[in-house]
């Protein structure tokens, strides 16, 4: 089952169809592991820093930073190096994750409002990598298969679930050793820096020179894009199919941003309503560790749904149909905490990460179809944006559950 139909590279391109889906998913784990590393340890912080509220503040400081230079790289998507792009991106997510170990080595582990500080700032970094790794794939994968694109956010997903997984592995290793707690976050965020660490060599060596990425590669440059220029040079190809002539010419005859965006904005509300909502529920109001897992599980079970092709949503009118009626939540969660029990939160929780999951992926794949190679790349950019920013919305909105709590 695939999630299109036969897509038209060679039959014998094929066979590395498989490999290249599972370094999509890797890449996609590591770009949103570091950060989830640093959510997940939310037990830890509130330890550290009772008063400052960790995950909401981290939260709220990490997303600003992603957006801001999401929009700046979104503007400038066809005149950026895609690979290096993704390359500084992976390094700062190494660099970064690196740096919240030394930092709570280099203050033994004790609160205030100095490591505090350095732990925000971290945070920030964090935003920054994630537009430009988010962005950058996304926009790269646009112009090849869907299966990339839904491998890629398999992984982002992924990414909650494998962290969820690591931490409850590393509190239970260390749960009656002496500083247990600090010892298990010591260990998970050495494990998150080393995978980290692999994604750049995939990324930079391994997956430029798979032939079937050349061959989706080289046939955006032939439309016209100009991103894909140092990926190929990376992989050995240089102007072998004398194409650089009709870049420019090319280039003028796609699409502009405005006229994407004005094309596919039921696609962009779909994402920015899809994370308003989410994001206003998951992470801050689900503090205890079993329901964080729960929703990770099945948002990345949920992203596997569309390679069923009669289960995929296709259908523009229904997409959104469908995201609007997932605010049905907001009512349904607030009088579950209130009144109900532990089964209906896990429950509405699962339902969450589900419908987060599957409607992402149905909007990613649908929308860069009957598009060329700089068109698929640019729209890929923008939705992106657009998905920032309903995060950013929803972490906002998500401080209104302590409204009326005497912790406020």
């Amino acid at each position: 089952m695939t999630i299109s139909d036969e897509n038209e590279a060679p039959r014998r391109l094929q066979e590395e169809k498989f490999k290249a889906t599972v370094v999509c998913f890797i890449l996609g784990l590591g770009s949103l592991v570091a950060w989830n590393s640093m959510l997940t340890v939310g037990d830890y912080y509130y330890n550290l820093f009772p008063k400052y509220h960790p995950s909401r503040v981290l939260t709220l400081i990490y997303q600003p930073f992603a957006l801001v230079t999401m929009i700046i790289l979104a503007h400038n998507e066809s005149r950026i190096n895609t690979r290096r792009r993704n390359i500084i991106g992976y390094a700062l997510f190494t660099i970064g994750t690196f740096l919240v170990l030394v930092l709570d080595l280099a203050t033994s582990g004790k609160g205030g409002i100095g490591p505090y500080i350095g732990l925000c700032a971290l945070s920030a970094c964090f935003g920054v990598a994630d537009a430009h790794v988010q962005g950058g794939m996304v926009g790269d994968l646009s112009l090849m298969c869907p299966e990339f694109i839904q491998s890629f956010f398999a992984g982002l997903a992924a990414s909650g679930a494998l962290a969820s997984v690591l931490r409850l592995l590393t509190k239970l290793g260390f749960d009656k050793s002496h500083n247990g707690l600090r010892k298990g976050t010591m260990l998970f965020f050495a494990i998150s820096t080393l995978f980290e660490f692999v994604c750049i060599i995939l990324y930079a060596m391994y997956f430029p020179k798979l032939s079937i990425v050349k061959y989706y590669r080289s046939k955006a440059a032939s439309e016209g894009s100009k991103t894909v220029s140092a990926d190929l040079a990376a992989a050995g190809i240089h102007n072998e199919t004398n194409l650089q002539v009709a870049f420019d010419a090319k280039q003028q005859e796609r699409l502009s941003n405005k006229q994407l965006l004005l094309r596919n904005i039921d696609f962009a509300a779909d994402l920015f309503l899809i994370y308003v909502l989410t994001l206003s529920i998951f992470p801050g109001f689900l503090y205890p560790l079993v329901l964080i897992a729960m929703y990770n599980v099945l948002d990345l079970i949920s992203r596997y749904i569309p390679l069923i092709k009669s289960l995929k949503l296709e259908s523009r009118k229904a997409l959104l149909i469908a995201v609007l009626s997932r605010f049905l939540l907001i009512p349904a969660f607030y009088f579950t905490a209130k009144y109900g029990d532990q089964g209906w939160m896990i429950l509405l929780v699962s339902f969450l990460g589900l419908t987060n999951g599957y409607l992402t992926v149905c909007v990613f794949t649908r929308a860069p179809e009957g598009y060329k190679g700089p068109e698929q790349n640019a729209l890929g950019n923008l939705l992106v944006l657009f998905l920032l920013l309903g995060i950013f919305a929803g972490v906002s909105l998500d401080w209104l559950w302590l409204i009326g709590k005497s912790e406020f």
